[in-house]
């Protein structure tokens, strides 16, 4: 029998990095560019939206959590116009704000992309099974605070600053309820799925944007099923 200190053991940090390398994985590909993340981490206390637009997913299933992007316009707007541009939209027919629906659109929809990619990568390295709901959009002009302390035990958040091609900043946000993976025997990991199939199905669904030209009823609604 092998003593526990001699098992791998998967943590916050490890599960963190299994979706940082989901962001760059999947935005570099959309992109044609090349992102990347700070070394280092903050331990935070609690997940927020900021300006200028703000999305989140909760994912459930074998450990509950909340995952934040915090674009910036300009970071924002970089990734819109060379994600559709890379997919030979002229720049002329794109949007010109960072409030515009179709920036919230594209950004769920990437957002989407990006934990499909973690939950599948985590399903097949840890053996265990995460479902996520539709990401959420937020253009804001003022920070808005996300409490996920009803739904987690034990939260531990983290936030990790990410770069665009051009120097551009946003910011990743996780907040995951205090656990850890034991490895009890060997096991190989099953084999990735199609990745263009896996950016198809999360293509075909929608994410929520919520514009202000928009918000109404639907962002008290949102705002209020956040305890806000």
């Amino acid at each position: 029998m092998h003593s526990k200190e001699n098992r791998p053991v998967i943590g916050t940090e490890d599960i963190l990095l299994s979706l940082c390398n989901s962001v760059v994985e999947v935005l570099n590909v959309a992109t044609q560019s090349n992102l990347h993340y700070s070394g280092m981490v903050q331990r935070i206390t609690k997940t927020c939206l900021k300006p200028d637009i703000g999305c989140f997913v909760l994912f459930d299933g074998g450990f509950t959590g909340l995952v934040v992007l915090n674009f910036s316009a300009a970071a924002a707007m970089e990734v819109y116009e060379t994600y559709l541009t890379s997919m030979g939209m002229a720049k002329s027919e794109l949007a010109s704000s960072h409030t515009a629906d179709e920036v919230g659109n594209v950004m769920g929809e990437l957002m989407n992309q990006i934990v499909g990619n973690f939950t599948g990568k985590i399903g097949r390295e840890l053996q265990t099974h995460i479902t996520q709901n539709q990401p959420k959009m937020l253009v804001l002009s003022k920070q808005v605070m996300l409490s996920v302390d009803t739904n987690l035990d034990q939260p531990q958040a983290r936030r990790v600053t990410f770069y665009t091609a051009r120097n551009n900043i946003f910011y990743l946000e996780m907040a995951i309820d205090g656990t850890e993976f034991i490895k009890l025997r060997d096991f190989e990991a099953s084999e990735a799925p199609d990745p263009d199939l896996l950016i198809a199905q999360a293509a075909a669904t929608p994410a929520t944007s919520l514009a202000p030209s928009t918000a109404g009823e639907d962002h008290d609604e949102l705002l209020k099923s956040l305890g806000m």
